[in-house]
């Protein structure tokens, strides 16, 4: 084995061994020696991170679809009999799943473990949320870093319940995480390229503060962090008056949230001589289509970062970074 292999390997045994000092030994001889036949996922992100640091040695699935918005979501009879039999449910948690509290707490009482991945992140690196001041703004995955440091996390609960596949995590975690941190770095350049005064970024509503504090810039939205409060006139009427003062060319409609207020907001600007465009449709809560390449983490915030960047005048390959979006 040469140098490199060497350290290589090193670096994923001593990741391993740190993956499963989260579970005492007792535990450690108690657990089952073959993987969960089934874990549930709450949204598409956290599916995408558990089905990437599984590598397909678990069967992960996802709860809520594409197009939904988690904030409204109430499971069903049917979605409730899902969770209850799943061997674990990954959850992102601080409310972004705000209706199914009590459920999860039924999954827990039925002693099935309950992750809340986002909930392992340092609280003084989220933002607050004004409407409940015991969890945080739910939207970590806008920021690839955190979300990559949310990976670790979910790697971290695999690990416990598949003792035996402990190694093959703590390596596609490794290799993950080198993906988030290229995708990272796009973003940062990317946005960069867009000119000052247009660095404005609208949209329905309030998902993209982390994305906007990682790459320097302004959101403003018509919604709250939660999509159940109703858009507010006063807000609309507010937002046309910085898209016009400001020259802001374009504004962005989210694929779970309906577009009326955001155009509206073309709208006021319009009748005021100022044109705005429909920049296009962000991912904000929930990811593309399952299969395609939208329809993972990477391909979500690379779809997002080239979106934003071309719509508000800057620079980025019309198929992002790995000249893999739709067309």
């Amino acid at each position: 084995m040469n140098t490199r292999s060497y350290v290589a390997a090193s670096r994923r045994s001593l990741l391993a061994a740190a993956l499963g000092a989260a579970m005492p030994l007792p535990a450690l001889a108690q657990a089952a020696p073959r993987a969960p036949r089934n874990v549930l996922a709450t949204v598409a992100m956290v599916g995408d991170v558990v089905r990437e640091i599984s590598g397909g040695r678990i069967r992960a699935e996802t709860l809520i679809g594409e197009g939904v918005d988690p904030h409204l979501f109430r499971p069903t009879r049917a979605d409730i009999a899902r969770l209850l039999s799943a061997d674990a449910v990954f959850a992102s948690g601080h409310r972004l799943e705000g209706r199914m509290g009590d459920v999860l707490d039924r999954v827990r009482g039925a002693g099935k473990p309950v992750i809340l991945i986002a909930e392992s992140l340092p609280r003084d690196r989220l933002r607050a949320n004004p409407d409940y001041p015991d969890s945080a703004d739910p939207h970590v995955w806008m920021d690839p870093s955190l979300w990559s440091l949310a990976s670790v996390s979910a790697a971290e609960a695999l690990g416990r319940l598949a003792p035996d596949l402990r190694e093959t995590f703590a390596d596609n975690l490794e290799k993950f995480r080198a993906r988030l941190a290229r995708l990272d770095a796009y973003a940062r350049d990317s946005v960069a390229t867009i000119p000052a005064n247009a660095r404005v970024l609208v949209t329905a509503h309030d998902a993209f503060a982390y994305f906007g504090a990682r790459y320097g810039l302004e959101v403003e939205s018509i919604q709250g962090l939660s999509t159940e409060a109703e858009a507010n006139l006063a807000a609309i009427e507010a937002l046309v008056r910085k898209l016009v003062d400001r020259r802001v060319p374009a504004v962005f409609a989210e694929t779970s949230v309906p577009d009326r207020a955001v155009r509206a907001l073309i709208e006021g600007a319009g009748a005021r001589g100022q044109r705005v465009a429909l920049g296009g449709n962000l991912f904000s809560d929930a990811m593309g289509r399952p299969g395609s390449y939208e329809g993972t983490y990477e391909g979500m915030i690379d779809h997002n970062v080239t979106i934003i960047t071309r719509a508000l005048g800057g620079q980025a390959p019309a198929r992002g970074l790995n000249g893999r979006l739709a067309g």
